[in-house]
This record gives C-alpha cells, sequence and structure tokens, in this order.
C-alpha cells in the first residue's frame, strides 16, 4: 500500500470555528494528519511518497472556475478591506430569492460559503490545492498500476465542498475531483473497450452533499453515503433515502441516513447492503471517502464504532478486489484517530 501525504496540510490552521452559536477551538487542525502519520508510521503501514502536481485543470473539471478564483483571493481581500486576520468568516448567506452576486469581500464569504466552519486563513489554498494534489496522485498511481490500493491523508478535508461551495471545513471536492481525473485520463488512454465508471463510497458520519451535488445528474459515478439522518445532524438539507439522483443519474445516488447510537454490528450490516449496490454496478474504481468520526466519543458525532470496526469495514471493501483510493475525510476523537485508521487499513491486509 502506498500511502500519498503532504506536509503543506499544516499551512491551514484557523484557530477558532463558530459550532452551535458559540467561538471554539478549530476541530479540524494540523494535529490531525500529523497524529494520522505518526499511528501509520510506527505500525509501518505502506511506504509514504509526496504528492506529486497537478495544475488547475482536474479541479476546474469539478469546481466552478469563479469559485476556485475566490478561494484564492479570499483572504487577501479580506485583510486589505480591514477584516480581522484571524479569518474569513461569512455573516451574511444568501438565500433563494437574495442571491444576486455581491462583490464586496464580506458578501463574497457568504455567497461561497453554506456554514461557519470553512474558515480561511491565508495558507488555506494552498493546503487545500495541496489536499486534491495528494488525491490526484493516488488516483494517477492507480491508473499506473503501481499499486492497487491508495491512502490519500487528504487535509483539509474535501466530501461537503460543492461545485461552488465551501463548508464543513472542506473547500475543494479530493473524492470527486480524483473521480472526475480516473474517468476523464482512463478515456483518454483509449486502451478501454467499454466505458469506465466509479463508485463514491462516503462512510463519514456527516453526509457527502458536496459529492452528491457534483454528481447527482450522472451515470458514471455511483455515490453511496452512510450518515447520521439529516434529520438531526449536519449538513441537514441533503442525505435523505429519497435523494436518489435525476436525469441520466437516476438511480445512481444511494443515501443511508441512521439513527444515533449506531453500533458495529449495525454499521456493518448496513454497509453490506453498500456492497451489494457496488457490486451490481460493477464499477471501474472505489473511491472511498473515509470519516472516522463514527468513532464512539468523536465530538461531532452520536454513532458508537469501535476501533476494531474499522478493520472489519476495510477488509469487506477490500473483498471487493477493486482498485481502491482511499481519501481522508473527518475524524476528530484525536487520541484514537491514529489507531482507527490503522485499523481501517490493515483490513486491507
Amino acid at each position: 500500500m502506498i500511502v500519498v501525504y503532504t506536509p503543506e496540510h499544516s499551512q491551514h490552521d484557523p484557530a477558532h470555528e463558530i459550532l452551535a452559536g458559540q467561538i471554539v477551538p478549530y476541530h479540524e487542525a494540523p494535529r490531525r494528519a500529523e497524529i494520522i502519520r505518526a499511528a501509520l508510521e510506527q505500525a509501518a503501514i505502506g511506504s509514504v511518497v509526496a504528492p506529486r502536481r497537478f495544475g488547475l485543470d482536474p479541479i476546474l473539471a469539478v469546481h466552478d472556475a469563479a469559485y476556485v478564483a475566490y478561494l484564492e483571493r479570499a483572504y487577501a481581500q479580506w485583510v486589505a478591506a480591514g477584516h480581522p486576520p484571524s479569518g474569513v468568516i461569512p455573516d451574511t448567506l444568501p438565500l433563494h430569492s437574495i442571491r444576486r452576486y455581491s462583490a464586496n469581500p464580506q458578501a463574497d464569504a457568504g455567497y461561497y460559503c453554506f456554514d461557519l466552519s470553512a474558515v480561511i486563513v491565508a495558507g488555506t489554498y494552498a493546503a487545500a490545492r495541496a489536499s486534491a494534489d495528494v488525491a490526484l496522485t493516488g488516483a494517477a498511481l492507480l491508473l499506473e498500476d503501481d499499486e492497487r490500493i491508495v491512502y490519500a491523508l487528504c487535509r483539509p478535508p474535501g466530501h461537503h465542498a460543492g461545485r461552488s461551495l465551501c463548508g464543513g471545513y472542506c473547500f475543494l471536492n479530493n473524492a470527486a475531483i480524483a473521480a472526475q481525473y480516473l474517468l476523464e485520463q482512463s478515456s483518454r488512454m483509449g486502451a478501454v473497450e467499454s466505458p469506465q465508471s466509479a463508485v463514491i463510497l462516503d462512510i463519514d458520519f456527516h453526509h457527502g452533499n458536496g459529492t452528491q451535488e457534483i454528481f447527482y445528474m450522472r451515470a458514471d459515478v455511483l455515490f453511496i453515503s452512510i450518515h447520521a439522518d439529516p434529520a438531526r445532524e449536519y449538513p441537514y438539507f441533503l442525505g435523505n433515502a429519497d435523494e436518489l439522483g435525476a436525469g441520466p443519474g437516476l438511480g445512481c445516488n444511494l443515501n443511508f441516513p441512521l439513527e444515533a447510537g449506531v453500533t458495529d454490528e449495525r454499521f456493518l450490516t448496513v454497509l453490506d447492503r453498500a456492497l451489494e449496490a457496488i457490486r451490481a454496478y460493477d464499477p471501474s474504481w472505489l473511491i472511498v471517502s473515509a470519516g472516522f468520526d463514527t468513532f464512539a466519543g468523536d465530538p461531532l458525532g452520536d454513532f458508537a464504532l469501535s476501533s476494531s470496526a474499522y478493520q472489519a469495514i476495510g477488509a469487506r471493501l477490500a473483498a471487493l478486489s477493486l482498485p481502491t483510493l482511499l481519501i481522508q475525510e473527518g475524524g476528530y476523537a484525536v487520541d484514537a484517530l491514529g489507531q482507527n485508521v490503522v485499523s481501517f487499513l490493515k483490513g486491507f491486509a
């Protein structure tokens, strides 16, 4: 197994976020990635490689160009306008009928964001670009047949980022960018006789609303998410069982919203249903948005998975025998995070 990692993630280091009406220390902190890297090193799992540079083209194949340009300029314009240098946080979010664009930096912040947790600081854009390169490097390694399984230690995470929206600690959708790259590159190779397809399986506690939005009307990507019911948990407005895709993508979106207190047995039972759908779809590639905030005691979740559950999850995914890209998403019980990732990756051994 190859592990793709870069220390450039540490450039994204907001001091705080606004959560449930309170200013709290930023949960998605640099130490998360460093804890995982140290645990992988101690467990001697995989060889660690640095990401390659892919430029903007693979990102713009997924994200709106004006949105990406906003991410690049946001912090400098924010500070130049006299706003606090601690980070870009919107105070006005345009909804429904009030959606006309304004170039004011304060308005920009709300136009391209849907919550108060995607704080942009001086190094956010560079870190997000590096995170996307980590995912793209993993995809490239799969295409080159160097590896059947690659773990991309992405930070910041990506699955909440939509085509032109950041939120939920996410700025660029790493899983979506990697999936699009795999499909485009395999098509360009010209060696495949049948159309290629991908499955993105999201096992983070929170629904991958950004990934769903990006692929909702497409048949070449099956998106499956196992997550907390949005009736009670973030992101609230997407992730219901009746969201099945639209147009050509009808039937290519599958959500499993779950109750609080989900146990190992309950999660694995639902995962088996998701695996049945994956086998029926018969994809060329499997991409896993691997979040570990399903762990018992995670400060941002209310499932009750044990560390051993992640090894069982990994073993079930490995049994699909598909070229697999594992992309790091959430997980905020930092004392157990490294152990949980190691357990998951051991399942693929």
